[in-house]
């Protein structure tokens, strides 16, 4: 018998901290909550931190993923850890749908299986190209008719590397853009401006089954919705629209995961597109609704532990 059934899965940073911010106490309160529904279910949980040099990864049956939110900062040394472990046990989601989603390139999948997504031009790395001949590719084969863009890794977080410019700018962003692309995939995206006009929507689905959503808004004069940039979250009933929309998303994945975290909005066309399908390391905002907790906890009980 293993010693434990879960460990949820952080990174060293929000292990033992002392509770001094709100963004500390949120990250504790979001896994205590987890925790707290799968012991009711009698499972037996512990929380380490992914890179633990002293914890045997086979002494525990399953381990999920929640604020892994290091891994792109050292993204060589998170890849050889999650190759290793995943070899010594089970991964929630699985090992196989998180490869498929931790890199962007997936947009286009769920796309080529109906879903709405900004158009999206991806230069891979070590391509010989400048910014201003990128544009000028996506232009032509999207048909733009904004000249303000956002460029972002195709393997990030949090915000990482993601910079919004006009035309007029290229200049100045030519060496960042240089410097991304000659080690990792980078995507070009027209900026969409109801992200900072409405905000963006996160839509919370549990093996196919919506729970709640939150309604993240940037700060006024930036446009990115993550808290760490001064974005704020509300809380937020969508309509069966907006619901259908992010059952569908998920079900246009490779698998339906366990866990997931849809984020939409109004593109410039006015239509429901999808920013991001979160089903590595999302927040859940349980907080908001801690039921959905319990309906998690019951989903991974029925599918590992039945």
């Amino acid at each position: 018998m293993k010693p434990f059934d879960i460990v949820i899965l952080t990174d060293s940073r929000y292990l033992s901290p002392d509770p001094t911010s709100p963004y500390i106490t949120n990250v504790l309160l979001e896994d205590q909550i987890v925790a707290d529904e799968l012991k009711k279910l009698g499972i037996k949980v512990t929380r380490k931190s992914w890179d633990d040099p002293s914890f045997d990864w086979s002494h525990t049956k399953c381990a999920i993923f929640r604020a892994t939110w290091d891994y792109f900062e050292r993204y060589q040394e998170f890849a050889q850890w999650y190759d290793k472990t995943a070899e010594r046990t089970i991964f929630i989601n699985s090992k196989s749908l998180i490869d498929w989603n931790i890199d962007k390139h997936y947009l286009n999948d769920l796309n080529e299986n109906g879903i709405n997504i900004p158009d999206t031009f991806i230069i891979e790395p070590q391509t010989k190209t400048t910014l201003e001949a990128t544009i000028n590719k996506a232009k032509t084969l999207y048909k733009y008719t904004s000249n303000d863009f956002v460029l972002k890794p195709c393997i990030a977080g949090g915000a990482r590397h993601t910079y919004k410019f006009n035309v007029s700018e290229i200049d100045a962003y030519e060496k960042v853009f240089q410097q991304l692309i000659a080690d990792e995939a980078m995507m070009l995206q027209e900026f969409q401006t109801n992200i900072v006009k409405g905000g963006e929507i996160s839509m919370m689905v549990f093996n196919g089954e919506f729970t709640h959503a939150v309604l993240k808004i940037a700060k006024p004069g930036d446009f990115r919705v993550q808290d760490d940039y001064g974005g704020t979250v509300h809380e937020y009933k969508p309509s069966q629209e907006e619901i259908d929309f992010a059952i569908a998303t998920v079900k246009a994945s490779p698998e339906l995961p366990v866990y997931a975290r849809v984020d939409i909005f109004k593109d410039n066309n006015e239509k429901w597109a999808l920013a991001e399908l979160e089903i590595f390391e999302p927040e859940l905002w349980f907080r908001f609704n801690p039921k959905a907790a319990a309906v998690l906890a019951d989903t991974i009980k029925n599918v590992y532990f039945d």
